[in-house]
C-alpha cells in the first residue's frame, strides 16, 4: 500500500511505464477467444507493488470473441462516474474497432489490475483514468499490430499495407475480414514489446462523446447488475444488529423470539454483533426486530453533536500540528492596521449512496468467492482470506456494478467483507450468503466525512488587504489507525484534513496552517473530495470577505493572486466570461464565484441564486473544468453536474447529528438529498487541453458550496459560517 494516498490525491501525475512486455494467452483460454496481457515492468511495481506480485502476472486486459466482440476488462469499479466507458473508448480508440463492438466488464482481483498510484487493485481519488489512460491505449495498439500481422500473414501482404477501420481489417487488393475471423492467427503473434500509440491528430474516438457502455444494462434492469440484484440459487440474506453506539460490545442476547419467525434460518453472533440468517431480506429484518440483546456501552462514544462541537471550538483557541508555514504571521499580525476571525463548522456527513452496502460470499471450507460492488478488491480479498483463514489467492472477487459510494465502500478495514466471512465461517454451511445493509444501518451506522471546525483570523493593512492569515483546522483524522497512515500522516498531520489549505495556489501573504485531531469514537471515512469539501468552502468564502474589505472584485482578486497557477487562472477566467460575471444579474439574483485545484484538476464555478423568503434558491451554476484530455466530454459534464448536485445537498441540508452518541438520522427522510425541484441548470464547459487526464469523479464538488455562499454574502453581506444552511434558516 506504500504512497498509496500520497499519489492519490493531489500530487504526482500518473506513473507512464519506460518499459513494457506484453504476454498474450493461448486462443483456448477463452473458449476460442484472444486475450491480451500486460506484464507490468518493474518502474511500475516500484510505484505502487508489493516486490514480486507481479513476477509471474499475466492478467488481460482485453478479450476478443470468436465473433469479433471487444471486451475490455476494467480493472476499476465503477459505480456510476463512467470509468468503463471511458476505458473501452481508450481500447477502441488503438484498436480502430467499431465503438459499438467494444464493451466492458470487470476484472478479477489480481496484481495484474493493481491501480498505479495505490499499489493494490482499487478505485478512488478519481484516479480511474488517470492512472490506466497509457496502459489500456498501449494494450489496445498491441492488439491492433497483432491483428495485423495476422493478416498480413494470412493475405502474404506487408504488414505496412493492411489498414484497419471501424473494426474491418482491410488490403487495397480488396481483401477484408473482422478481428473474428483471425483471433487465433493474432493469438499465435509475436506482443509488440513497445507498441505505438497514435498521434492526438489521428483520434477518432478520444475527445468525442458516446453513449456509456452500461445504459443498456441498467436501463433494462439486467439481472445481477448490481449485489443487491445479485440472486443465486439456495442464497441466504443476513442483517446483523450491531450496537446503537459505537465502542458497544454484545454483553448477552436471546434470539428465541427471532428464531420463530417465518423465513428465520439461524441467528449467529459475530465480532460486529448479531447476524440473523433468513430466506429472504424481509424474514432477516423481522427476525432482527425480534431479536433481545442487551450491549454493554462502557466503552462507547457517547458524546453529542453539540458537546463535540463546543469541544472543537475551545482546541481551535489553541495552537495545533503545523502543517503549512509561510513568512512571520504572527509578526504580520500583530502590526496589521485590522484583524477579523472567522469560524467555521461542518458536520458531520454520510456518503448516502443509493445502493445500500451489500456483500455475497459462497465458502467450502478451502475456497471462498465474492461478488459485490467492491472498490478495494484487494483488501476485501485479503480481509475476507484472513477472517477464513485462507490464503488470498483462494478468495476470489467478483466485481459488480455499484449504486454510487461517493467513498463508502472504499473502507481500510473492509468491515463488510469482513462480517460476510465471519458469518460463512461461523455459519459452515456452503450456501451463497448475502449480508445486507439497510438504509437506516448505512446511515446510522457508519462511516462518515468527519465534522471539522475551522478558526480563522486575518490581519489587514490600511487598504483592507491580507498581510497575515492564521487558520486552525479541528478535524478526526481519516487516515489515523489505518494502514495509510504511516504514508499520509506526516510529523502528525493528516493530508487529508488539511489539503486545499495547506500548500494552497494561492500566493498569500504569512500563511500559517494548523490542525489539530481529537480522537472521537465515530468511524470516519473520506467522502466525495475528501478535505477539499471544508477547506475549499473556507479559503474561497474568506477571499470574498478579504475582497470586501478591500474593495475589490472578488474575481480581480482572485486573479491577482493566481498569477502563478496558469490553469487555476484560466478555468477562473472561463467560467467568468461563460457566466458574462462583469454584468449585473437580474433583479433578485446574487452570484458568487469559487474556483479550486482537487485530485490534480482545476474546477471554476459560479452559482446564482435567489432569496425566496428568506430561503436561498439556487438557480444556475456554471462551471469550468480542466481535467487535461477530456476522453469523453459527456462523461466529463455528468461527473461535474453530478458532483454540484451532491455538494448542494450538503451546502443546504445535510448533516448527521448525535445524541448521546446516537446518530438522529436513519433515512432519506431525516437525510434529505438535494430533489429534483433544487436542482438548479448547469452550464459545464470542459477546457481544451493536451495534458495527461486527471480525475472528475470528485472536483466539480468542493467549489459549489462557496460559490453558493459568496451569492449569499452578496445578497445579505453575511458570509454563512455554519453548514449546512438549514442550522441557520438560510434552507430547509
Amino acid at each position: 500500500m506504500k504512497q498509496f494516498f500520497g499519489r492519490m490525491m493531489n500530487s504526482a501525475p500518473a506513473p507512464q511505464p519506460t518499459r513494457r512486455t506484453f504476454l498474450k494467452m493461448t486462443a483456448g483460454a477463452t473458449a476460442g477467444g484472444f486475450l491480451l496481457g500486460l506484464n507490468l515492468p518493474a518502474t511500475a511495481r516500484a510505484d505502487g507493488m508489493a516486490d514480486g506480485t507481479a513476477k509471474d502476472m499475466f492478467t488481460p486486459f482485453i478479450k476478443v470473441m470468436p465473433d469479433g466482440q471487444v471486451i475490455v476488462l476494467d480493472k476499476h469499479l465503477d459505480m456510476g462516474q463512467g470509468n468503463a466507458t471511458g476505458l473501452a473508448t481508450l481500447v477502441a480508440e488503438e484498436m480502430d474497432a467499431s465503438i459499438e463492438q467494444v464493451s466492458a466488464e470487470f476484472a478479477p482481483a489480481a496484481p495484474a489490475y493493481f491501480n498505479l498510484f495505490f499499489g493494490v487493485q482499487g478505485t478512488g481519488g478519481s484516479t480511474a483514468i488517470a492512472n490506466s489512460f497509457m496502459q489500456y491505449r498501449e494494450a489496445g495498439a498491441s492488439a491492433r499490430a497483432m491483428f495485423v500481422a495476422a493478416a498480413a500473414e494470412a493475405w502474404k501482404v506487408p504488414a505496412s499495407e493492411i489498414t484497419i477501420k471501424n473494426g474491418v481489417i482491410s488490403h487495397a487488393s480488396g481483401k477484408s475480414g473482422g478481428f473474428g475471423e483471425f483471433v487465433e492467427a493474432a493469438a499465435k503473434q509475436p506482443v509488440p514489446e513497445k507498441p505505438a500509440v497514435k498521434d492526438p491528430k489521428d483520434w477518432v474516438y478520444i475527445g468525442k462523446a458516446f453513449p456509456r457502455v452500461d445504459n443498456k444494462l441498467k436501463s433494462t434492469g439486467a439481472v445481477d447488475t448490481y449485489t443487491m440484484d445479485f440472486q443465486p440459487d439456495g442464497l441466504v440474506v443476513a442483517v446483523i444488529a450491531r450496537p446503537p453506539k459505537w465502542g458497544a460490545v454484545v454483553k448477552s442476547f436471546d434470539a428465541s423470539e427471532a428464531k420463530k419467525v417465518n423465513g428465520v434460518i439461524d441467528v449467529i453472533q459475530i465480532p460486529r454483533g448479531i447476524a440473523v440468517l433468513a430466506q429472504s431480506t424481509w424474514p432477516a429484518i423481522k427476525g432482527r426486530d425480534a431479536l433481545n440483546i442487551t450491549w454493554d456501552d462502557s466503552a462507547a462514544e457517547k458524546r453529542s453533536s453539540d458537546q463535540l462541537f463546543t469541544e472543537y471550538r475551545n482546541l481551535a483557541d489553541k495552537p495545533g500540528m503545523p502543517a503549512d508555514v509561510r513568512g512571520d504571521t504572527d509578526t504580520a499580525m500583530a502590526s496589521a492596521a485590522k484583524t477579523l476571525e472567522m469560524t467555521y463548522e461542518f458536520p458531520y456527513l454520510a456518503h448516502a449512496a443509493m445502493e445500500p452496502m451489500d456483500v455475497a460470499i459462497q465458502f467450502n471450507g478451502t475456497h471462498a468467492t465474492i461478488w459485490a460492488g467492491s472498490q478495494f478488491q484487494t483488501i476485501d480479498q485479503q480481509v475476507a482470506a484472513t477472517v477464513l483463514g485462507i490464503p488470498p489467492e483462494n478468495v476470489t472477487v467478483n466485481t459488480l456494478w455499484a449504486g454510487g459510494s461517493f467513498g463508502r465502500r472504499a473502507t481500510a478495514d473492509s468491515h463488510v467483507a469482513a462480517e460476510a466471512a465471519s458469518i460463512a465461517k461461523a455459519w459452515g454451511k456452503q450456501l451463497p450468503i448475502k449480508v445486507v445493509w439497510t438504509r437506516e444501518d448505512d446511515m446510522t451506522g457508519g462511516y462518515y466525512r468527519p465534522m471539522y471546525v475551522h478558526k480563522v483570523k486575518l490581519g489587514l493593512d490600511g487598504s483592507g488587504n491580507q498581510v497575515a492569515w492564521q487558520h486552525r483546522i479541528v478535524g478526526q483524522s481519516i487516515l489515523s489507525g489505518t494502514p495509510f497512515e504511516s504514508v499520509m500522516v506526516k510529523d502528525g498531520v493528516d493530508e487529508t484534513s488539511v489539503e486545499g489549505t495547506a500548500h494552497t495556489d494561492y500566493d498569500l501573504k504569512n500563511l500559517r496552517v494548523e490542525l489539530h485531531s481529537p480522537k472521537v469514537g465515530v468511524p470516519p471515512l473520506w467522502w466525495r473530495s475528501v478535505g477539499n469539501t471544508h477547506t475549499a468552502y473556507v479559503m474561497e468564502t474568506v477571499l470574498d470577505v478579504i475582497a470586501k474589505e478591500s474593495g475589490r472584485d472578488p474575481l480581480d482578486l482572485r486573479r491577482e493572486l493566481l498569477k502563478g497557477s496558469p490553469r487555476l487562472l484560466n478555468v477562473l477566467n472561463v467560467v467568468a466570461e461563460k457566466a458574462d460575471w462583469g454584468k449585473k444579474p437580474a433583479e433578485g439574483r446574487y452570484r458568487g464565484i469559487a474556483v479550486h485545484k482537487s485530485f490534480n484538476s482545476y474546477v471554476a464555478e459560479v452559482a446564482e441564486i435567489a432569496l425566496e423568503d428568506g430561503e436561498v434558491k439556487v438557480k444556475k451554476v456554471w462551471c469550468a473544468v480542466d481535467c487535461g484530455i477530456a476522453v469523453n466530454p459527456d462523461v466529463i459534464a455528468a461527473q461535474m453536474q453530478g458532483g454540484i448536485g451532491y455538494g448542494l445537498g450538503a451546502v443546504l441540508r445535510n448533516e448527521i447529528t448525535l445524541t448521546d452518541g446516537v446518530v438522529d438520522q436513519t433515512n432519506f427522510d431525516t437525510y434529505t438529498p438535494l430533489r429534483m425541484e433544487d436542482m438548479p441548470e448547469v452550464e459545464v464547459h470542459v477546457v481544451a487541453s493536451a495534458e495527461a487526464p486527471t480525475g472528475v469523479g470528485e472536483p466539480g464538488t468542493p467549489p459549489i458550496g462557496p460559490a453558493v455562499a459568496n451569492a449569499v454574502f452578496a445578497a445579505t453581506g453575511t458570509m454563512p459560517t455554519i453548514l449546512p444552511f438549514s442550522r441557520t434558516g438560510l434552507s430547509s
